[in-house]
């Protein structure tokens, strides 16, 4: 038997055609195309994103007919659509807009999605409210004011409604509804003075406790 210390004409086989790469050392091989991958598809986003605008000041500064903004609209709100895509591809996150009710927030994709109570109050969301809500690909949910309502305040007096089971303030012969985070928050008790946020010109149920003084 030949020994293969002793035998020059014996060659060692390369290690990496003898063994198959761990998965750890397999997802460093491929990081680098993915990274690729990525950065590729930013580039395409960045150059849409330089063509949509480029779109929209070539129809400010050139006014044309109406069927030919129309088109070029349509195709905004398609690059839009699909730019959105393309950036929950990378980041495995999806963004939802929609509208604040007073407890949830209404998608445009026709899904109610809960907000945090302790967030409404902080934010002192009202109703109309426009949210954007980022869905991570571990499940959590980030919202974010993007488009608040105008707002007026009034002055009213903190109760409770039994047939509903939660706070109102009444304004008059106005009532609002008003989250049990904010009136814990302020250790509102019934009969204390409420200042409320509420549209400014449209009406609503909800609004939204900017302060509460005790009686």
């Amino acid at each position: 038997m030949t020994n293969p210390f002793l035998d020059e004409s014996f060659e060692f086989q390369d290690e990496e055609n003898l063994f198959e790469p761990e998965p750890e050392e397999a997802g460093r091989h491929a990081a680098p195309v993915i990274a690729d991958r990525r950065f590729d598809m930013a580039k395409k986003i960045l150059r849409q994103m330089q063509e949509n605008l480029e779109s929209v000041i070539a129809l400010l500064e050139n006014p044309s007919s109406d069927s030919k903004e129309t088109t070029t609209l349509a195709q905004l709100v398609t690059a839009k659509k699909e730019m959105e895509k393309h950036l929950e591809d990378i980041s495995g996150s999806r963004v939802v807009e929609g509208v604040f009710d007073g407890q949830q927030m209404v998608g445009s994709d026709g899904r109610r999605y809960s907000v945090p109570p302790n967030y409404a109050s902080k934010s002192r969301l009202v109703e109309g409210d426009i949210l954007k809500l980022t869905i991570r690909s571990d499940g959590t949910f980030l919202f974010k004011q993007i488009s608040p309502m105008e707002r007026r305040r009034l002055v009213g007096l903190l109760a409770f409604d039994a047939s509903a089971g939660n706070h109102v303030v009444l304004c008059g012969e106005q009532r609002f509804h008003v989250l049990q985070a904010s009136v814990t928050y302020y250790r509102g008790e019934l009969g204390d003075e409420a200042v409320i946020l509420v549209p400014k010109t449209t009406p609503s149920v909800w609004a939204a406790v900017e302060n509460i003084v005790k009686k």
